[in-house]
């Protein structure tokens, strides 16, 4: 059985003494186990990049970006390898998996350019005979804390820019999924990365704690659940870092009367139960307005119950497993909640078999009508296949709905009136907007983030705002004075 240890300094570490079980969530079978960190572990591997600081900060940003093209050039080349790995230990599809490599290597691109992101500022003659400029330095030490649901593109979220922008970088992926993260670290290495710069850390809320209270970790990024991000952000924050914690969502679609309905049901179906819902950025409610709820909860059910399911490495499948048995448990415990609550359950999926796949985790596309907000279905983040629709009157009352939750990741509206579109897009209070778009991801020279309890920190995460989190901005004012000027006791002014 393969043991999945830590890359530190370059290199594979020996086992620790605990570990923990990874399983194919297709099939049922334990795949590899891999090694949990212990505090000591973890300490070690900080000390390790903070000496690798030193010299990786002062190594030219072009020297930097030179080393992320050959990555990118390795992973396009090996991109199936990283794929076949992350649907055997998250259970997505072939094709969704490409899909993630895909908007991971887009961070890449943008941090392949990071010596115009990080070109500074310059006056001349701010004052007479003064000139003022500023420069962006690199933090340190940085962590970054990644989810199970995407274990190639979130990492590459982080570690690109942070260390693009000369930091050293200790990661810790999910515990049920971390092969991605290990072979990015090994690619890494193979294209000239110095030892120590990047590191990869396995475990669970111990080796957490220590990247969250170590006088040495400048920064914490994370992506994961509310509950998570919170305790993530306060604890980091109490201890002086710097922290971006996204958390969990429940992601809104308005369909408008005037939406052409074709096009709304397909991307509502992708959106809601791609990757078995397993996305910060699913669409998990759909908010019908007026009387287009008939003909839209009919052509949802059709498609659900059409959903092509089955062992991801499998092509040509819409959807795969959930990622463990426990969640699988869990998503199967909210579709109860919403019968109990009184939601009509249109498509029914907990009973789904898999013939050639008997022992995986899967669960068929659940679909719900006369979802009220008061019901936990449409208060909770569910993580799965579950699609509830709630039925309104109006527009207004459908932007009421959003802008209420908790929640306020992405969302999302068809209709085919540019002016509710634009009303829309000031009205709503939540951080990604689509206009006839179900999954508003922005590209990677964007950022990314979420308001209200989708986001603990003031930064998104990659693109300008991940330069901006992984930096500290100095200003310098500089005269050359031909002999005394004589003390000043008022505040300085320029003239």
């Amino acid at each position: 059985m393969n043991t999945i240890t830590h890359h530190i300094n370059g290199k594979a570490t020996l086992a620790s003494s605990r570990q923990h079980d990874i399983y194919n969530p297709a099939t049922g079978e334990k795949v590899a186990c891999v090694s949990l960190a212990s505090a000591s572990e973890v300490e070690n591997a900080i000390t390790i990049a903070k000496a690798a600081f030193a010299d990786w900060s002062q190594t030219t940003p072009l020297s930097r970006a030179r080393i992320l093209f050959k990555f990118k050039a390795l992973v396009e080349d090996k991109r199936e390898e990283l794929a076949a790995v992350i649907t055997e230990q998250h259970g997505k599809v072939h094709e969704d998996a490409l899909g993630e490599i895909t908007r991971g290597l887009e961070v890449i691109e943008f941090a392949c350019g990071i010596p115009s992101a990080l070109k500074g500022e310059y006056t001349e003659q701010v004052g007479r005979e003064i000139d003022a400029w500023s420069t962006n330095q690199p933090l340190g030490v940085v962590a970054g804390i990644t989810p199970f649901n995407f274990p190639a593109m979130v990492p590459m979220w982080m570690w690109p820019v942070a260390i693009a922008c000369g930091n050293t970088v200790v990661m810790k992926p999910s515990e049920k999924n971390p092969t991605a993260t290990m072979l990015m670290a090994e690619w890494m290495k193979e294209c000239g990365l110095p030892d120590g710069v990047l590191n990869v850390v396995n475990g669970d809320k111990e080796a957490v704690d220590v990247l969250l209270t170590h006088k040495e970790i400048q920064a914490i990024s994370f992506v994961g659940s509310t509950p998570i991000a919170e305790y993530i952000y306060s604890t980091a924050a109490a201890h002086g870092k710097r922290v971006q914690a996204l958390g969990g969502a429940k992601n809104h679609m308005i369909v408008m009367p005037d939406a052409n309905i074709d096009g709304a049901v397909s991307a509502l179906t992708g959106a809601a139960y791609g990757s078995a819902g397993e996305r910060c950025m699913a669409i998990s409610v759909a908010i019908a307005v007026g009387d287009i709820a008939d003909e839209l909860v009919a052509k949802l059910a059709e498609k659900a119950k059409g959903l092509k399911i089955g062992d991801g490495s499998n092509k040509g499948l819409d959807m795969g497993p959930l990622i463990t048995e426990e969640h699988l448990a869990k998503v199967k415990g909210y579709v109860a909640k919403g019968v109990e609550e009184g939601a009509t359950l249109v498509v029914d999926g907990r009973d789904i078999k898999i013939d050639s796949n008997k022992n995986g985790y899967f669960m068929g596309g659940c679909l719900f009508d006369h979802v009220t907000t008061d019901m936990v279905i449409h208060k909770e983040e569910i993580f799965g296949p579950v699609l509830c629709v709630v039925r309104v009157p109006d527009y207004a009352s459908a932007v009421k709905i959003i802008n209420e939750h908790e929640y306020g990741n992405g969302t999302t509206i068809f209709t085919r009136s540019g002016g509710i579109a634009k009303q829309f897009t000031h009205d709503v209070q939540v951080g990604m907007v689509g206009v006839n778009v179900p999954i508003p991801v922005p590209m990677a020279f964007h950022s990314f983030g979420g308001w209200k309890r989708s986001l603990f920190g003031a930064n998104h995460i990659h693109g300008p705002e991940g330069v901006k989190f992984y930096t500290k901005r100095k200003a310098v004012t500089a005269r050359w004075p031909e002999g005394d000027l004589g003390a000043e006791f008022s505040i300085p002014t320029m003239k």
